[in-house]
């Protein structure tokens, strides 16, 4: 069973084509694709941990897009989650942050970017969103937004192999001496 994250869905939000040059041609067809990609990927026993933006000024309420998402969704609230935090009794879990630990991994999971995160310098991945792809990964941090990476969720094996790739941040560095 895999685990996945996403963040930055944006459902039924008009202006994100422009915002972040989406592809598509209009919010129907935007998040019809988004679902798909979803679904594509995740199984309905699969934990999706969602970084924040679900939806935003959408003309559908949060409920339509969960009751077609595979997985068992948890959110960490983003900037533009205040309409879909009324639904949060729909989502598995709901949080400002995420301390989690998965195959011996510690993740930190906030929607926005951090240069330091706790036990990062002890090997710790921090997965965001908010950014859209625009910043520059560092050290074992992630944007996993559907905006960085093909509009569908990544798995942990996919962060594994990257952060696997990246190194520790020293923020002693008199000790690099």
């Amino acid at each position: 069973m895999t685990t996945w994250f996403i963040a930055d869905t944006h459902f039924g939000h008009e202006m994100i084509l422009r915002h972040s040059k989406r592809p598509f041609s209009d919010v129907y067809e935007m998040d019809n694709e988004l679902i798909h990609r979803w679904n594509a990927r995740v199984a309905p026993n699969e934990d999706v941990y969602h970084l924040g933006d679900f939806s935003f000024r959408a003309t559908r309420t949060p409920d339509y897009y969960l009751s077609q998402l595979h997985g068992r969704i948890h959110i960490i609230w983003g900037n533009h989650d205040k309409d879909t935090q009324k639904y949060s009794n729909m989502f598995a879990s709901h949080q400002e942050v995420l301390y989690l630990k998965l195959n011996k991994k510690k993740i930190t999971l906030y929607h926005y970017a951090q240069r330091v995160w706790r036990d990062s310098h002890h090997g710790s991945w921090h997965l965001y969103g908010h950014s859209h792809g625009s910043l520059p990964h560092y050290h074992r941090s992630m944007d996993v937004g559907v905006d960085a990476h093909d509009y569908a969720p990544i798995s942990f094996e996919e962060i594994q192999a990257y952060m696997n790739t990246q190194p520790v941040t020293n923020h002693h560095p008199e000790e690099a001496v």
